[in-house]
């Protein structure tokens, strides 16, 4: 007798096979009506200024976190956890909504995939949402080169404001990753083509403009963001900036309509708020203040993500996004899977499928890691084991075994097999722990404190590292943020994800290390500074085989190959 496997279905076969619901559908069940949305078809919208106005005098509902361990290519499932306990949260009738980021394109066509959940626990409509969604991160890069165009006009017009062409700082930016792209000399051709000068591309999602519009509250506050943003120096080495240029209104004009959330929806047909995307490597990593503020608004619990891992976008939101939307998280979910322990753990990838207790229990020292850092942050959290198919159940066992030896709150979930279902545990935990908590927020660093002492904070309490370098560059620098007046603002550390160190090869929780700081980055409109550690790049590059290949669209205009 023989037995046929049965086919898992794709996250985007998935996706297509669902059913939405009208998006004004789902605004009612917020509280909000026709008028308060600006509709982008039938299942995208964005919520407009007069409703958010409307929703001021409301308390804040509770606040969940979502970070994970150290990302591997065997994958953690963040978003798609995110997705989950949203559904799961309102199965079990609160009143929950989601708030995420943006995908960008760059890494869609790429390697990393997309930004929408994965299996039955997506957002949807995932494909608009993957691609070009309501325009906003497009608008981002028509911000960003027209400051660069501006910038280099007013260069070739006479320069009144004396600009050291050597030193302006503004890059270009397209959402792609296009390592050709990263230095460029532009204004070649003789003098009426401009001043030629050397130049090159960020990643749109790197645009210290995305970081500006994610940490605004208003149209009002954008614009005083947008004027204090630093494009070059002058002849006399200080700051040239925005507000100098007199750009600001039409950069403001460009996004009046990008800063507005968006509003789609789950499988299930939770509510969710998909708003800014900030990479987490090279910026900080956490959707809008105006969506995750509007959410808590409108809902009693707001579930929320960090990009990468909790080295990176956690400590981003607790000390970035936390300081400049005055919210904390009730309590935070960590999310891990045991095929990616196991590669921390030094199983290779191509054996991920065979069970491989030693290798697990040796990986575990990356969750143990993120652990520590979350309890310094004094906010409770729980562990979501993500559960894939291959995991056997010794493995599962082993692992819940040793959350519970650690004292640590411990669920496994299936949300990506079961939706919100697959969820009820964790989201059960997750309130019992918000329900008791008596703990109090508390950022890693005091603002007062300067820079090289926050850089030093987050590479040694978060990372690790017993040993922080310095460039001659970035020395120089730091003496010069500080005479600037730019000391008292938080440092956004740019480093690799794959690992707690600045070299992506050293997984697990590696021990005597050094964090080497090579440049900083003013991005005084933003309100930080960034920190750019090891072989980091603001421009990523593709993969030998994009993903892209294997995308195509059909003659009813439905994506293919897309997750």
């Amino acid at each position: 007798m023989t037995t046929t496997k049965k086919k898992v279905k794709s996250d985007i076969e998935i996706a297509q096979q669902s059913t939405l619901m009208p998006i004004n559908d789902i605004a009612a069940r917020i509280g909000l009506n026709q008028d308060d949305m600006e509709l982008y078809g039938k299942y995208k919208g964005k919520i407009s200024y007069e409703a958010i106005h409307k929703l001021n005098d409301r308390p804040h509902g509770k606040l969940i976190l979502v970070t994970s361990i150290n990302p591997t290519p065997a994958g953690e499932g963040k978003s798609t956890v995110t997705v989950g306990l949203g559904d799961a949260l309102n199965r079990l009738n609160k009143n929950a909504m989601i708030a995420m980021r943006e995908p960008s394109l760059g890494p869609t066509m790429g390697i990393k995939g997309g930004a929408t959940g994965g299996g039955y626990s997506q957002v949807l409509p995932m494909e608009d949402i993957n691609l070009h969604f309501t325009g906003d991160i497009h608008a981002i890069s028509t911000a960003n080169n027209a400051l660069s165009a501006l910038l280099d006009n007013h260069i070739h017009q006479g320069n009144e404001l004396n600009i050291d062409q050597r030193r302006v700082v503004w890059k270009r930016a397209v959402d792609m990753n296009d390592r050709a792209l990263r230095q460029i000399i532009v204004g070649l051709g003789g003098p009426v083509q401009g001043v030629p000068r050397e130049d090159g591309f960020d990643i749109t999602v790197a645009s210290e403009i995305m970081a500006v519009l994610c940490l605004s509250h208003s149209i009002g506050e954008l614009k005083q963001k947008l004027g204090r943003m630093v494009v070059a120096y002058n002849s006399s080495r200080q700051p040239v900036t925005v507000r100098d240029l007199g750009a600001e209104g039409a950069l403001t004009l460009l996004l009046k309509d990008a800063l507005k959330p968006n509003l789609v929806q789950t499988i299930e047909h939770s509510p969710a708020l998909i708003h800014g995307g900030p990479f987490a490597n090279i910026a900080h990593g956490c959707n809008s203040v105006m969506a995750t503020k509007t959410a808590l608004k409108l809902a009693d619990y707001v579930v929320t993500e960090s990009g990468f891992g909790a080295d990176l976008g956690a400590e981003k939101f607790l000390n970035i996004k936390s300081r400049a939307a005055d919210i904390a998280p009730d309590a935070i979910v960590l999310v891990a899977t045991i095929r990616a322990l196991k590669m921390h753990g030094g199983q290779p990838k191509k054996d991920l499928q065979t069970e491989d207790i030693q290798a697990l229990e040796k990986g575990l020292s990356n969750l143990r890691k993120h652990m520590d850092t979350l309890e310094q942050f004094n906010v409770p959290y729980v562990i979501a084991v993500n559960r894939f198919i291959t995991d056997s159940d010794r493995e599962i066992a082993s692992l819940i075994k040793w959350c519970e030896n650690q004292d640590a709150k411990v669920s496994l979930t299936d949300v990506w097999a079961k939706g919100g279902e697959g969820g009820i545990d964790l989201a059960e935990k997750v309130l019992h722990e918000i329900e008791k908590n008596q703990k109090v927020f508390s950022p890693l660093y005091e603002l007062s404190e300067s820079l090289q002492t926050k850089i030093e904070t987050i590479a040694k309490k978060v990372y690790g590292a017993s040993k922080i370098e310095y460039t001659v560059k970035a020395r120089k620098q730091l003496k010069e943020f500080e005479e600037h007046g730019w000391g008292d603002l938080p440092v956004c550390m740019a480093k690799t994800q794959y690992s707690l160190s600045d070299d992506p090869a050293k997984l697990g929780r590696p021990e005597n290390f050094t964090i080497t700081i090579r440049e900083l980055k003013p991005k005084i409109g933003a309100g930080f500074i960034v920190a750019l550690t090891g072989e980091v790049m603001t421009m990523p590059g593709l993969p030998k085989k994009p993903a892209a290949f294997g995308m195509d669209v059909d003659e009813e205009g439905r994506a293919i190959g897309l997750f």
